[in-house]
């Protein structure tokens, strides 16, 4: 009898159209592995750098934001597996035991020398149980297709976050090695002005030089002391700043680069704005607002009647041997019904909210398309503007360090005056820091466009796993 139980569930269990949920198999452990993907993010190799390329490895294997991103995904991944079990009908077995003595009192019992009669019973069961909803409105598959697109979103929201991470990874270090060139730029500026004041101290002790030609000398060299002091103390946060995204201790011993990457090739003038679809926010949004669609639907077919089936089979023995004889004698299944009636427009109130999550989701997904353009075009601009300033700044760095050399050779001759070698030996090292300045800034516009593209120039969209289609 068991075997008729088991075979009438399975047929009931045929005639259900429950999808088959494939899980996204996208995650990262501890520490973290590669996604299939990777290589659509690869951009920054083309920076032509190995340093930066290793740090970017590096953060992408261990950075404690992707740990966080993906046990998110896990969640969703476990959250879409307990609402797709809710469409497949739900097994309990169990057992029982029961041993009873029985003292009869009162009854003489000849030749018994005044003991007591008495009688010891065993009982054993086992059962089996079944329950099972039928989902004839589509709503228990509503919520398992809604549970899949969380899922999905958590997918691309961890690969946005990989993005993230390699994205700030690689201007954590242009900003790093910018810091350590600007701290040797402000040492060669000291070393400078020292040998500028030393030539101040000759000439006046000579009688050559003025008491306030001296004090100009020593206070210009003091204000380039204090500038290194403050070099020194930005390189020192930027390469805490890189140790932090590395997932280590930020013990700001972290080595970079001598010098920056070279300037980004031009950008591709056919760019498509297929790329920018790509976008992990955009996938996530879209992902989101689907969910909250099917959950719309869900909630709408709560209003209407659930049939849900049960069943028990079973069979009890006084001997613990006799329950595997396959005499499963005690059995019985049922159907029920029910309609919802009156409960406080609870179930009204519920399709009022998911529809009002839909419209948020709508618009969270509108708002998210216009930012990832804007994102775009900020820099595709600032790619354009930064190259050209960078082409002023050279010119500008090139004239006044000629202008020093000459202000130089000019005071030591004493053909020209202090002011003006002071203000030669300022205008160099303010149009070389600039110039330093303006490059990682057209680095940082680079990152910034592939960030705002999703990914490099050529059009890779990102797979997301779904459910499959079902009869």
């Amino acid at each position: 009898m068991m075997w008729k139980f088991l075979g009438i569930l399975a047929v009931f269990s045929g005639c259900a159209s429950a999808p088959a949920v494939r899980h996204p198999d996208i995650g990262i452990a501890k520490p973290a592995r590669e996604s299939s993907t990777d290589a659509i993010a690869k951009w920054w190799t083309h920076l032509g750098d190995a340093r930066l390329d290793s740090l970017v490895d590096q953060a992408l294997h261990s950075n404690f934001n992707l740990q966080t991103a993906a046990a998110r995904l896990a969640q969703a991944e476990a959250q879409a597996r307990i609402a797709g079990a809710s469409l497949q009908p739900s097994i309990g077995l169990g057992g029982s035991g029961t041993r009873r003595k029985q003292n009869f009192i009162g009854f003489p019992i000849p030749g018994s020398q005044g003991q007591v009669l008495s009688n010891t019973t065993n009982s054993y069961g086992v059962s089996l149980s079944s329950s099972w909803e039928l989902d004839l409105w589509g709503g228990l598959r509503a919520g398992t297709r809604a549970a899949l697109a969380d899922a999905q979103a958590a997918q691309a929201e961890l690969y946005g976050a990989r993005l993230s991470v390699a994205a700030q990874t690689a201007r954590a270090y242009v900003a790093a090695v910018e810091a350590k060139r600007q701290v040797e730029l402000a040492r060669a500026t000291v070393d400078n002005y020292r040998v500028s004041n030393e030539q101040i101290d000759s000439r006046y002790e000579r009688g050559l030089s003025t008491s306030l030609e001296l004090r100009l000398g020593r206070s210009n060299l003091a204000a380039a002391e204090a500038t290194l002091e403050q070099r020194r103390q930005q390189w020192d946060r930027t390469k805490r700043q890189l140790e932090i995204l590395l997932g280590r201790y930020p013990s700001g011993r972290i080595e970079t680069g001598e010098g920056l990457p070279a300037a980004p090739s031009p950008v591709p003038a056919d760019l498509s704005a297929e790329l920018v679809r790509r976008r992990p926010d955009l996938i996530a949004a879209e992902r989101r607002l689907a969910a909250a669609d099917s959950r719309l639907l869900q909630a709408r077919r709560q209003l209407l009647p659930r049939i849900s089936l049960t069943a028990s089979t079973g069979t009890s023995s006084d001997e613990l041997s006799n329950l595997l004889s396959g005499d499963f004698s005690v059995w019985n299944m049922l159907a029920n019904i029910s309609q919802p009636l009156l409960q406080g427009g609870r179930l009204r109130a519920g399709v009022d909210l998911a529809q009002a999550g839909v419209d948020a989701s709508l618009a969270t997904y509108a708002q998210s398309a216009l930012l990832a353009y804007a994102e775009v075009e900020q820099a595709l601009i600032a790619a354009d503007l930064l190259a050209r300033q960078e082409k002023a700044l050279q010119t500008a760095t090139t004239e006044a360090q000629a202008a020093r050399t000459l202000a130089e050779d000019r005071y030591a001759k004493g053909l020209s005056d202090l002011i003006t070698l002071l203000d030669a030996q300022r205008r160099s090292f303010d149009a070389e820091s600039r110039l330093l300045s303006v490059r990682r800034l057209r680095l940082d516009a680079r990152i910034d466009l592939h960030l705002a593209l999703g990914g490099d120039f050529s059009h890779t969209p990102l797979s997301l796993h779904s459910a499959e289609n079902t009869r």
